[in-house]
């Protein structure tokens, strides 16, 4: 009972999660933000693109301290120092961090975040859109990371507490990799954040490569369901992943994360459906793949007509962090698995 519990509880965080994110994307515009969205500002940053830029922190693989950043609500930050204690609110973000080989210097993380494994046994700070308060003080934190589900207000709340927040809001797979140098850079571990970005931009590439010689008229058409009742347009990195991968969005003429109309479906005629594995619809208690193909008059859907649902790692599509590239390969097999091995 206790095991079922658990996987219910882990199963409702997700979408909570993942709605926070589309509440987020729909919420746009109503605070403060940078002028390049997801960015931090440095002087003469790294790119992700791997342009070499003259003077760049980066050359020397260390960083230069006193060092100043601007986070993605336009905040400046001076740097003296490596933070030394470091809290994530976001799963994107604790990623990061471990990925970055900083999981000793974290202290705390949300509720969600449980990946890898050594994350599961920091303290937990609470909510991705709202954590707690008295935990986040009680870290004592130099720095609190926070993500795309987080609103501009709560950080401006949280931070007339003193404490220490900064926020990334990436919607592109390059504002991801830049993040990650970004923080290569803050931490000090600028050659890390180097080596999993090439990892990153090598994983990127396999995926271009295998898709490059598709004609316009072999495109294949694609419905991406990430959340039970729930899709996703243009602007938002889920996006981005059905076109480098080669697919057509048919939500692309939507804008953002956007509930779904089961008629638009129907007459958009996808070719291949994207699901997250391991989700249970909570009104019909089906799991995806079922609830698509069950609902009325979509088993006249291309898709659904000829088996073309693919279910894809749930954490993968819906985290913009270090394995979002991985996230962007399930796709694109997903979609062509004769063209991606």
């Amino acid at each position: 009972m206790k095991a079922k519990l658990t996987t219910k509880v882990l199963r409702k965080s997700w979408l909570a999660a993942i709605l926070s994110l589309a509440l987020a994307a729909s919420l746009t515009g109503c605070g403060s933000a940078a002028k390049t969205p997801g960015q931090g500002e440095l002087a003469n940053p790294p790119k992700a693109d791997g342009t070499k830029q003259e003077g760049a922190a980066s050359s020397a693989k260390r960083t230069s301290y006193p060092l100043k950043v601007k986070d993605a609500t336009g905040k400046e930050f001076v740097f003296e120092k490596a933070p030394e204690r470091i809290v994530s609110t976001s799963p994107s973000e604790t990623e990061a961090l471990f990925a970055l080989g900083l999981g000793d210097k974290v202290v705390g993380v949300s509720d969600f975040c449980d990946y890898p494994a050594e994350a599961k046994s920091k303290p937990k700070m609470g909510s991705i859109v709202k954590p707690n308060e008295e935990a986040l003080i009680g870290t004592n934190a130099d720095l609190v990371m926070t993500g795309v589900s987080m609103k501009p207000q709560v950080v401006d709340k949280l931070r007339e507490l003193k404490i220490n927040m900064f926020k990334v809001e990436p919607k592109t797979l390059d504002d991801v990799m830049n993040n990650l140098l970004m923080m290569g850079q803050i931490f000090d571990r600028q050659e890390q954040a180097q080596k999993l970005v090439d990892s990153m931009k090598a994983e990127r590439q396999k995926v271009v490569n295998a898709v490059k010689d598709l004609k316009p008229e072999q495109k294949k058409k694609v419905f991406i369901e990430f959340s039970p009742g729930w899709t996703v347009g243009k602007g938002e990195f889920i996006d981005e992943l059905i076109t480098l991968s080669g697919g057509i969005n048919v939500a692309g003429g939507e804008k953002g994360y956007v509930q779904i109309s089961e008629e638009k479906v129907i007459a958009d005629n996808p070719q291949v459906i994207i699901y997250p594995n391991g989700i249970i619809d909570d009104k019909s208690k089906k799991p995806m793949d079922q609830l698509i193909r069950e609902r009325s008059g979509w088993d006249k859907i291309e898709a659904v007509r000829s088996g073309k649902l693919a279910g894809v790692d749930k954490d993968l599509i819906s985290r913009p962090g270090p394995r979002i590239t991985a996230g962007l390969v399930e796709i694109a097999k997903g979609i062509y698995p004769d063209l991606v091995k």
